[in-house]
Order: C-alpha cells, then structure tokens, then sequence
C-alpha cells in the first residue's frame, strides 16, 4: 500500500502563510493557490507552537503520533505553559499527559481513550460529556478554537489531493476552524472516499513520516461472546437489516453469526474487520438501504492491516463527518436500522453506565445514544436498539446490579433502552414496568447472582420481580 510522496511545485504564493482566504472559504476540497512548508515536525512545531494555544489533534487510527510526540519534546524544550489538546480517541502513547507534562500541556477528550485515563483520573486532564453527533458544533460554534490542527493524511495525489482516510468524524470540522494545519503525510494511510478529501495546499506544514497504522482486533471471540453475537445474530438481525456496531469482540462476534443473512447493511460511525467476510460473501449488500444505496457508510476506523487494505481506494466505502453519520434523524432512514452497542453495567430498572466505573470516568458517550435512538425511531418502525454486554466482569462481580454504582453517569436511561443481551438471553424492555424489567434482567444474568438481585429488586421496588 506504499505511494510515493509527490511533491508539487513550487509556484503557489507565500510558504506556510497564516491563512487569510479561510475568511472567504472553508471548503478544504478547494485548490488554493498556495503550497505547504516541507518540513521536520521538530522544525514545524519551533514556527508556531506558543504557550497558551489550544491544539487539535486527530484520532483513532489516523492519531498523529509522531507529531504529537514532536509537540512535546519541543513544549518541554522551550517551557511552554498552558497548551490544551483537545481530541477524540487517540491511539498510541499520550506523552503530553505524562506528570512531567503538567502545567505544559493538557488532555481535553471528547471521547477519552486508555491512554489519557489516568491523567483525567488524576486531575491533570478533563473530559466534555457530549453526544458524539454534536462535537463537531463545539468548532463550529467557537466554544473550541483550535490555534493549530494535527492531521495524519495520505500523500497528495497527481492533483494534490490528500485523504484523512481512517478518521474523518470531527476531524473537517476542527480543521476548517484552525488557524494553521500541520499534516503528518503517511504513505500507510488508506485513500478513502466521501468528506475526507483535503487540498495540500490547505497545509501549513507538512511532514513526511511513514509509519504503519495502530492495529486492533484479529482475536477470537471468548465463549461468552461468541455465544452473545449468536442470541443477537439468530434473534434480532433480520435480512434486509441495517447494522451499526462499533470495535471488539462482540460486534466481531455479532457479525461472525450472519453469514446465511442477506442484503445487509452498514451505517454505523465505525465498523470492524468482520465486515471484510460479509462483505465477500455477498450477504453485505447495501441494497435495501434508502439512503447511500449501495455503500457502507462509517466515520473513523481501527482495526487490522486487512481493513485498512479493505477501505483503500474503496468507492464500496464512504467516510462521512459524524454529525451527519450519527444524526438521529439520518440514522432512522435507515430500514430495520439494528444498533448494537456495550455497556459498563445495566441496573435492574435498565438504567445503562457505559462511560464511567462509579467516579471513575473511563471513555464518553460516543454514538451509543444517537443509535439506540435513531434505531427506535426508524421510519419503518423495524429498528432494534440493542444493549450487549457480558452477564459478569472478569472478577465475577454482575454487570447487571441493583443499583449504579455511587458516581456514575447513565448515558442511555432506562426510557431509551429496548433490548439487553447477555450470553444468558434475550430481555425486552421496551413497554415493561420495573418490575418486569428487573424480571427480565434477572433471568438474563449470571446465574450465581440472580437470588440476590432477586433481593435487591424487592428492597427496592417493595414487589417481587415478575413478569
């Protein structure tokens, strides 16, 4: 998947320029008649990194690592104080949060990754509770101004055209409102259609670095799984059907059970390697869908070598801005649109915590809510919001629990949810009292606990569960 770098010429105005023509246009797809500064990261970060600026970094797999790890070494190198980078999930090390870090620079996650968990934990970075289909309003709308934008592109082609390939999500929307644009050129970066098409000439800096993409999945289901992508597989994903899912093994797993199902769908803000299958096997088709007829539509990606190959030059695939992949009223469109989605614990009245472990934040909302909802709100009153999860942590202790934990949030309520799955079953919440919805969560837990949520669920609704 190796290119070549093409450098254009020479003959486009001022080098790395501060950027006057984004007051008459934000459209990075257009040509400007101007070219990027070629250099070392280390070189751009000494032009236009200062104290007090608020960086923008994109994620996922197209995480810039090398120009991230450059802004530090320079931030340190030069006592710069009060840098915040503000992101999505990113991959790879965090640096810029590590304690020699502080007071220089600071994590601000949207979606928070393993990497800046312990800075957040320890008070040295935040995190912005927010629906994923509205972080693009936060640029857009100036509560966020980016000073400068990271980015990891492909390299231009014949026409100077570079692509975000992996990442697309937020990542125009932050872009388009910063005042200068590094981008990190990576022949490893897949060309990938839809919005994520970038001029050269809309760079500041450029900086040449191959590298291969963070890899995740390729690992088997465990039993339990296996056994939860089988119930939702053979009960609640019908032929014809919609899918969003996002990454691990359960999603895997959900779409390792389909391959006897036909004309699938995929409009999800991510998917994984299992599509790849499906896809081969003609049961992915695109071909009820009513919007994107035809395609797969998705936002950013993380997986294997083999799905970065997949996504390549692929019209099969559009990368679209999240706040259209994730809108409610987008995603509904969507015939038999079926949301598959995880959760940290569920308690007895279906109440989900999916972004926190009690006061412990540990990832955001992601597109968990806009799918639950966008699937019970499908045109064609066919969708299935669907909550799956393990019945047990890997301590034993049950997922499903009398209570939430003291701290933590819910990030989808008890309103929004329809379906729960465990590898034990199946619970259909939609419509039910507490009572039943505590009966149906029990019968799907592990069965080591279920006599004492059992008694839980009498203590706390003064009934006994039923259904």
């Amino acid at each position: 998947m190796s290119r070549a770098v093409v450098n254009l010429p020479r003959v486009w105005g001022a080098v790395g320029a501060a950027r006057p023509y984004y007051t008459y246009t934000k459209e990075p797809s257009q040509p400007l008649q101007r070219e990027p500064d070629w250099l070392t990261a280390p070189e751009a970060f000494a032009k236009c990194l200062k104290s007090g600026q608020l960086v923008f970094a994109q994620g996922a797999a197209a995480t810039p690592q090398h120009l991230l790890t450059a802004m530090t070494e320079h931030g340190k190198a030069a006592n710069l104080k009060d840098i915040t980078v503000c992101h999505m999930h990113t991959e790879g090390k965090a640096p810029y949060t590590e304690p020699e870090c502080e007071g220089i620079f600071r994590s601000l996650s949207m979606f928070m990754g393993g990497n800046v968990r312990k800075a957040v934990a320890d008070g040295r970075g935040d995190c912005i509770p927010i629906f994923l289909h509205e972080i693009p309003k936060l640029f857009h709308k100036k509560i966020l101004q980016p000073d400068i934008a990271l980015i990891q592109v492909s390299p231009p082609d014949v026409h100077g055209y570079c692509s975000l390939g992996t990442s697309v999500d937020c990542v125009r929307a932050g872009l388009v409102n910063s005042k200068i644009i590094i981008g990190q050129i990576n022949p490893h970066m897949p060309r990938t259609f839809g919005d994520g098409i970038i001029h050269v000439s809309h760079l500041d800096y450029a900086v040449k670095h191959e590298v291969p993409l963070p890899e995740h999945g390729g690992k088997p289901p465990t039993e339990v799984e296996q056994k939860i992508g089988q119930l939702i597989g053979d009960n609640l994903v019908d032929d014809g059907a919609t899918l969003q899912m996002g990454i691990g093994n359960i999603p895997d797993a959900v779409l390792a059970s389909l391959k006897n199902h036909k004309d699938l769908g995929i409009h999800s803000e991510m998917f994984s390697g299992g599509v790849i299958d499906l896809v081969n096997r003609g049961c992915i088709t695109n071909n009820k869908k009513t919007i994107h007829r035809g395609r797969i539509v998705g936002s950013f990606l993380i997986g294997t070598k083999a799905l970065y190959d997949f996504v390549d030059n692929n019209p099969f695939i559009e990368m679209l801005e999240i706040d259209y992949v994730n809108k409610v009223g987008v995603i509904a469109q969507n015939p038999k649109m079926t949301a598959i989605n995880s959760c940290i614990e569920v308690d007895l009245t279906g109440q989900v915590v999916s972004d926190s472990i009690g006061t412990r934040m540990y990832s955001g909302f992601g597109g968990q809510v806009d799918f639950i909802r966008g699937a019970a709100e499908g045109f064609d009153g066919l969708g299935k919001p669907i909550i799956a999860l393990p019945s047990s942590t890997n301590k034993g202790e049950s997922k499903i629990s009398p209570l939430i934990k003291p701290g933590a949030g819910v990030v989808t309520t008890r309103a929004h949810v329809h379906y729960v799955v465990t590898e034990h079953g199946i619970a259909q919440l939609f419509g039910k009292s507490l009572r039943q919805r505590a009966h149906a969560l029990i019968n799907i837990a592990h069965p080591d606990h279920r006599e004492s949520l059992e008694k839980a669920s009498f203590e706390r609704l003064r009934c006994m569960p039923s259904p």
